[in-house]
């Protein structure tokens, strides 16, 4: 993949992630993102009935946990533990982010749920590597 100006490598979603707020020891995360009809994904996922691809939706909870603030410490995605996908995110819908860390023996879990107004729309269970040694 191409870097982008941040230096993250260029992936399907445009919409920006706002981290919104952290507790004192950085375990929870919550994060936001628009999710503007205008996406390009949705130009070609299911005509007449656009629905959000689930692999946007884990770009959207891997850069609520790396872009800014989102993680306890600076991290790597290793391994995309699991994904479940219960709800569509429709266009023009906003997309609510938790992340919830745990320090591991390699590293930084991260279970992540996202949500819409309708509902949960997704559970993912990421793992990362920290930076440095950081733990």
């Amino acid at each position: 993949m191409t870097p982008t100006a941040t230096g993250r490598p260029a992936g399907p979603v445009r919409a920006g992630i706002e981290v919104l707020d952290r507790d004192e020891d950085g375990r929870v995360t919550a994060a936001r993102a628009g999710i503007a009809a205008t996406e390009p994904v949705f130009a070609g996922h299911y005509p007449h009935f656009a629905i959000f691809p689930g692999v946007c939706l884990l770009e959207c909870v891997h850069r609520a946990a790396t872009d800014g603030d989102g993680a306890p410490a600076p991290a790597d995605l290793a391994a995309v533990e699991s994904a479940r996908f219960s709800g569509a995110v429709l266009p023009g819908d906003t997309l609510d982010i938790t992340l919830r860390w745990r320090r591991t023996e390699h590293g930084l879990r991260c279970d992540a749920t996202t949500a819409t107004g309708r509902g949960k729309s997704a559970s993912v269970r990421l793992r990362y590597r920290t930076r440095g040694g950081a733990s």
